[in-house]
């Protein structure tokens, strides 16, 4: 089978030759990586690059440590060197409000979906939508704001979510054009440790609506389409497939029950991630990562529904061997009992 072909498979909740794997990194991690392969995570096949992807957006370099986005929002990346700490309020009030979305520039979006074309090969065309709503929303506006806007301002951040919206249905028109998008990732975290940030209540008035609306325009195209949140969402996992989410990233086996979860919603939504970069990868040993990304892998991947990941990016806090370990499960399926 081709990369594609896997992940279809996975998506489709259809078993494989092998369970589909992909492994972030973030700029710690992948020195690490490098120091020990002789070359980079991102090109390597080690990691088995099951996906080719691009994405809409740049970021600036304004002075040492700090980086401004297209829509004007300024990144601390003094500690944080991968994301960073938003360091402006774009929105503080809405009355008298002068803040216009950016557009986005859809030639320097087509060369990048163009060289990703160039490029794919055999893997999955995946097109990134980053910071696609409820995130976009909080840099702009500020996360106290947002959330007090859904008690004290509704009618003026369903109008905000409907401005950022609008723009994105733009952007993925331009990028469902292109024959080599076979599926679009939305990025967009709602979750803490223990449930939505925002409730259950709130993301379903607010959240959902602009979701079926850019979900629809993927579905329209028999494109694919994922989702990422970091944290607890499993009260949402049906509306999600309701609306027309195959697959969910990222997948922390410190919050969710996988059995159960794979049970009772393992035949509607597939699921990316799994090898938790919070808890197994950076504090275990280098045997209990492979029993236990085996174990993971063993649950997940029954009748298909799942691409085996860390969590998230890897941080730089992960041992070598560590990393090693998981990818020697990934590569060596058969011994470790995940298939057969």
């Amino acid at each position: 089978m081709t990369h594609k072909e896997r992940i279809i498979a996975a998506l489709e909740h259809r078993e494989a030759d092998y369970v589909p794997y992909e492994m972030g990194f973030t700029e710690a991690a992948a020195a690490i990586f490098s120091a020990h392969f002789g070359e980079s995570p991102y090109q390597s096949e080690r990691c088995n690059r099951h996906f080719e992807s691009t994405g809409a957006g740049h970021m600036e370099e304004i002075k040492p440590g700090y980086v401004r986005d297209e829509f004007g929002v300024i990144w601390n990346r003094t500690r944080d060197k991968d994301i960073g700490v938003v360091d402006n309020c774009l929105i503080p009030d809405y009355d008298g409000r002068t803040y216009v979305l950016p557009d986005e520039d859809m030639d320097v979006l087509g060369k990048r979906l163009d060289r990703m074309a160039a490029a794919k090969g055999d893997r999955f065309g995946l097109f990134n939508l980053g910071f696609s709503l409820f995130e976009r929303a909080w840099t702009i506006r500020g996360m106290e704001h947002i959330l007090s806007d859904m008690v004290l301002e509704p009618d003026n951040l369903a109008g905000l979510l409907g401005e950022i919206t609008d723009r994105n249905l733009k952007i993925l028109d331009k990028a469902l054009a292109c024959d080599a998008v076979d599926g679009v990732i939305f990025g967009d975290d709602w979750g803490s440790q223990r449930g939505l940030i925002m409730g259950r209540e709130h993301w379903v008035k607010f959240i959902k609506p602009c979701l079926k609306k850019m979900y629809g325009r993927v579905k329209a195209t028999g494109r694919f389409v994922m989702q990422h949140s970091c944290g607890d969402i499993g009260t949402v996992f049906t509306d999600l497939a309701d609306i027309g989410l195959d697959c969910y990233q990222t997948f922390q086996p410190e919050i969710y029950d996988i059995e159960k979860v794979k049970r009772e919603i393992g035949g509607r939504l597939a699921f990316w991630g799994g090898i938790s970069t919070q808890q197994l990868l950076p504090r275990a040993d280098a045997e209990t990562v492979r029993s236990e990304t085996a174990r993971i892998m063993r649950i997940m991947g029954k009748n298909g529904g799942f691409i085996a990941a860390p969590t998230h990016a890897m941080p730089g806090d992960i041992p070598l061997e560590n990393m090693l370990a998981m990818l020697d499960v990934f590569e060596n399926q058969k011994k470790y009992g995940v298939i057969q």
